[in-house]
């Protein structure tokens, strides 16, 4: 499945997230992304690592999915797509670890050993994401590394989501209801 999300997604400054009065949960998944650096449109997989020249983890969140997944992905300061982006190479590092804790317990990693694994994936993505739609410079093409999960509720008041990437915090905020 490939959906494209609105610029006013993406939180660029790491900013805490007030959830509108509208929204009861949210939903998590953890990304790869690529900055898309040459345009391009139905992309063969060979030619894949031409298209993007940076990469970064992040995450992305959606509200109240018992909506449609494109009313869920829609909210603003829902796309966690940090900076600094990396060369792709510190893929080729396999003691580069991405992991995100939920009040201070870590609730996903993974480590670059698996890089032809990850790779692949986002280079199958951006394939397949330009099969859809042309793909400008400067685009972002994210593939999930998991399913949507739960995160928090209304009822739960909150949390605080950190991840950490090649020993950087690359974000560090709280969804507040």
């Amino acid at each position: 499945m490939c959906y494209c999300r609105p610029d006013t997604t993406w939180e660029r400054e790491n900013r805490d997230l007030y959830s509108p009065e509208c929204v009861n949960e949210w939903h998590w998944a953890p990304v790869l992304f690529a900055r898309i650096s040459k345009a391009g449109k139905h992309i063969s997989p060979k030619f894949a690592q031409r298209y993007y020249d940076a990469v970064n983890f992040g995450a992305l969140l959606y509200c109240n999915l018992e909506h449609d997944l494109a009313f869920a992905s829609c909210a603003d300061h829902s796309s966690l797509l940090p900076a600094p982006l990396y060369n792709p190479a510190v893929l080729d590092n396999e003691t580069n670890r991405f992991e995100v804790l939920e009040n201070e317990i870590a609730i996903y990693s993974i480590d670059c050993s698996e890089e032809n694994r990850l790779r692949y994936l986002l280079e199958e993505s951006i394939c397949k994401a330009s099969q859809l739609t042309s793909l400008r410079i400067g685009d972002f093409v994210a593939v999930e590394l998991a399913a949507p999960a739960d995160i928090v509720s209304r009822e739960d008041g909150g949390i605080e989501l950190k991840a950490d990437f090649c020993n950087n915090r690359i974000f560090d905020f709280k969804i507040i209801f």
